[in-house]
């Protein structure tokens, strides 16, 4: 897919015939200036060519403006992007201030008018500071209306994504990045074929953000990154990388090069992976498109362990469980590393299910739609605890949730047995 050329910040192009831009986000909070000046310095020396950040409230968005400016004072000019929530008037502030924001249209309002009313008034401000907007949609948070129309499906995803397109187009604003994520590597490569589709149809070519959310960590979580992101790659279809794991952010950086390393385009990062991050993304480049295509059904490399990984990142095989986790921003309220560490060695024998581990409440009950079982942080070290998509217990201390949790999950089996 051909897609036009955003230029963000005067300096960064995105999409057309150049590389393709390498992306990760901030795990610091915000309001932490010194914490988050030091990490987006990092990432920049390590090569990221865009840093996200979180900004949960209004008073965030000058703690933004100076961490910006402290960056430039130090010579550091990679783009910064704000990540915002539900609140179209942080988008609206935030737009003058830094060269991208990342929005979920639908959630600025429940009533359709009245969220379409706020986006206008969000392109207005884009328009006069030549502010990029991504329309980021991810599985899970799609909104009662388009649910109600489609069913939380990528067919859904993909609609509610050409809505906001049309929006934009219709109020002559094409500053803009477009993605649709999944921790769920099927759902995820459909909606973005979907996507692309429905844009071709209708003469659009905006630049495409792709990821995994959720991914998870370890050689798990860059599988299942690589598999569905080699897949759209191999389709011509991703302008920009994100490969989101709960680890340091530095560590998605040489996953996600490496990937766009592989295509003609290239990538905007030099850092280089692991020799074991290699052989595990050459297997997972190799046989992932053909599984997620169903051209395979399995596959043999020598190295069972690697098979049953891309097999299980492929959604043709579960021999343990599957694990959706949030990779940590500025909305996390606890060490959601180490949390998700401990999660993963108790669970470890409930071969088939799918648990997640999520930072805050922001995101956490709407991403991790495909999860039977959910941890999910509150604040104020409390942890509310899901069954699907219902909250099951509220408000439980840290340091008793995971064992609530397995309480839950053996008193449901045996309830089954």
């Amino acid at each position: 897919m051909r897609t036009r050329t955003v230029l963000i910040g005067g300096r960064l192009p995105l999409g057309g015939d150049n590389p393709i831009v390498i992306q990760t986000m901030c795990n610091t909070h915000t309001s932490d200036i010194d914490a988050s000046v030091a990490q987006c310095v990092s990432l920049a020396k390590a090569g990221a060519s865009l840093i996200r950040l979180t900004v949960p409230s209004l008073p965030d968005v000058e703690n933004l403006r100076i961490i910006k400016e402290r960056l430039r004072a130090q010579g550091i000019d990679t783009p910064l992007v704000a990540d915002v929530h539900f609140s179209s008037e942080i988008a609206i502030a935030a737009a003058a201030v830094v060269e991208k924001v990342r929005i979920n249209p639908g959630n600025f309002h429940k009533d359709h008018e009245q969220a379409c009313a706020q986006l206008k008034r969000l392109i207005e401000v884009c328009k006069q500071h030549g502010t990029v907007l991504r329309i980021g949609l991810n599985h899970g948070s799609l909104g009662e209306r388009i649910t109600n129309l489609y069913g939380n499906t990528p067919l859904g995803m993909k609609e509610a994504a050409m809505e906001w397109l049309r929006m934009c187009v219709a109020n002559d604003f094409y500053e803009i990045v477009v993605s649709l994520k999944a921790s769920n590597t099927l759902v995820m490569v459909e909606a973005y074929r979907l996507l692309a589709k429905a844009m071709e149809e209708e003469g659009m070519d905006f630049p495409i953000h792709v990821g995994v959310t959720e991914a998870g960590n370890g050689d798990s979580g860059r599988i299942k990154s690589a598999v569905a992101i080699a897949t759209l790659l191999k389709a011509g279809i991703a302008d920009t990388i994100r490969v989101s794991l709960t680890e340091d952010p530095v560590a998605e950086l040489p996953v996600a090069a490496y990937l766009a390393s592989g295509t003609s385009r290239g990538s905007s990062s030099e850092i280089k992976p692991s020799e074991h991050e290699k052989y595990i993304l050459d297997a997972a480049v190799k046989y992932g498109p053909g599984l997620i295509n169903g051209e395979i059904e399995t596959i043999q490399t020598g190295d069972e362990y690697l098979d049953d990984e891309i097999l299980q990142a492929c959604r043709k095989k579960f021999y343990r469980p599957e694990y959706v986790a949030c990779p940590g921003c500025g909305r996390t309220m606890y060490n959601l590393q180490e949390t998700f560490e401990e999660v993963k060695r108790r669970t470890s024998h409930l071969k088939g299910l799918v648990i997640a581990v999520m930072g805050c409440i922001v995101n956490g009950p709407g991403e991790m739609a495909d999860a039977d079982w959910g941890y999910v942080g509150e604040g104020g070290h409390k942890v509310t605890i899901y069954k699907g998509k219902t909250p099951v217990l509220r408000h439980i201390p840290e340091d008793e949730a995971i064992g609530r949790l397995l309480e839950l999950i053996e008193q449901d089996s045996a309830s089954k047995a």
